[in-house]
């Protein structure tokens, strides 16, 4: 049962991986020009049909091959030469911004803008013990009267910090990259999308 998501997102990916790579590039390059100048959640279903089909793109060298014209708001990524397209996550500290098309770092934490640096190291400095409820080892939890609403606690502040992030930290990386997409879930503590307002 643990595979089921894996093979779900197969299936999905499916209809990509039938498109030629002209036709894949195509559809890549267009969908690009759709997300300019916006930020994303992570759930929305046309970054999650943009990130299959990236996925699909990347082992075929689609950007590397340029097949279709880039919209021109989008630079080439160092990691791997597609467009810039970077992903905002809790682990922002460790691992930067992720590059959408390869899952590496776009952008070091260090590297990035002097002006965010600072409000994200915050952001991310509460969110991190935060996020650690949903870790804790049996001597933690038995240190505490009650996991369960500590875990609840956990749940809420971190649904609460998302929101912040998607609505007043992320939109400001706009001045700095032609779009963004941030993570709106953590599944650890069981913050769903449609928890985070």
């Amino acid at each position: 049962m643990s595979d089921a998501p894996d093979r779900l997102w197969q299936e999905y990916s499916e209809i990509f991986e039938s498109f030629d790579e002209l036709t894949l590039a195509r559809w890549l390059a267009q969908t690009l020009g759709q997300l300019e100048g916006r930020v994303w959640r992570f759930s929305h279903p046309l970054i999650g049909a943009y990130r299959l089909a990236a996925e699909v793109g990347h082992p075929r060298q689609v950007w590397l091959k340029r097949l279709a014209t880039t919209p021109a708001a989008f630079p080439d990524a160092q990691c791997c030469r597609s467009p810039v397209l970077p992903l905002f996550t809790r682990d922002i500290l460790t691992n930067g911004l992720i590059c959408e098309h390869c899952s590496e770092t776009l952008t070091p934490f260090e590297e990035l803008p002097a002006e965010l640096q600072s409000d994200v190291r915050k952001w991310a400095e509460e969110y991190a013990p935060i996020h650690a409820v949903a870790h804790w080892e049996d001597r933690q939890r038995r240190a505490v009267a009650d996991y369960d609403k500590a875990f609840e606690d956990a749940a809420s502040k971190a649904e609460q910090l998302l929101a912040f992030a998607g609505e007043k930290l992320v939109p400001r990386f706009l001045d700095h990259y032609p779009a963004i997409i941030w993570e709106d879930q953590d599944e650890c503590l069981e913050v769903r999308p449609e928890d985070v307002e």
